[in-house]
């Protein structure tokens, strides 16, 4: 085996998307008063991942843009029949709190760094081009991948075989020398193993399941590049490129 690169799923693998989401909509929703009439913390977030969830299903299947989903996702919640702009101004706002609140997670950048000299690293995403841009740049991580693939661009979105073997394509490489990495199982680790490329799974959480045949799993980002060495490289640096 010749592993030359690494994929990386961005969000909860480098980026803390949930605690920056959970952050964010938190103080919107105090702002805008509206925290106790969806029955105070717990169950607003709930309310709110399950039509994030919802609507951004629609945006993978093509059924809405990036934009139309994010104005969907205030309507639904609210359940109210926004304009575009009122509905757009609502989610501007949520944004502008979210957005204060990313982080990377802190195993992020030491892994990144100590990757970089042996292999190509990229992202491959399911969010939008434009939007994973924009995060990478702000979070200070842009300049340690080589490209930004993401489902709009690609015409796929994970677990589809074809997003992962887009990816391999961009990066003329086939998938056996690719490694993936991203913290779902279902989405990430059986995707990329269906691809077939080198599938690792980040079980951040410590979940008593085991992975299956094939999928390598980390409970964090500091164990990947002993993994990329030892396990995968057969504890040759030198078949790494």
């Amino acid at each position: 085996m010749a592993l030359r690169a690494v994929l990386w799923d961005l969000d909860d693998t480098l980026f803390d998307y949930d605690g920056s989401d959970r952050t964010g909509v938190l103080r919107h929703l105090r702002a805008e008063g509206l925290l106790a009439a969806y029955g105070g913390e717990e169950a607003a977030v709930a309310r709110w991942r399950e039509v994030m969830e919802t609507e951004f299903a629609r945006f993978l299947a093509g059924e809405r843009g990036f934009r139309e989903h994010r104005r969907a996702r205030a309507r639904s919640f609210l359940d109210a029949p926004l304009s575009d702009a009122e509905a757009d101004a609502w989610f501007g706002r949520y944004l502008a709190h979210y957005e204060a609140a990313w982080r990377l997670f802190p195993d992020a950048v030491p892994a990144l760094e100590a990757l970089a000299p042996l292999v190509r690293q990229v992202v491959l995403s399911n969010a939008s081009t434009a939007n994973q841009e924009r995060k990478l740049t702000v979070l200070g991580i842009r300049a340690h991948f080589e490209a930004v693939l993401c489902a709009d661009v690609l015409g796929h979105a994970k677990p589809a075989p074809e997003a992962f073997r887009g990816a391999c394509a961009a990066l003329g490489l086939p998938p056996a020398d690719v490694l993936y990495v991203g913290d779902r199982l279902d989405v990430d680790g059986l995707g990329a193993r269906d691809a077939g490329l080198v599938p690792v799974w980040l079980d951040r959480a410590g979940s008593e399941e085991q992975p299956p045949s094939g999928v390598h799993r980390i409970r964090g980002l500091a164990e990947l590049p002993e993994l990329v060495r030892r396990v995968i490289g057969f504890g040759a640096p030198s078949t790494i490129r």
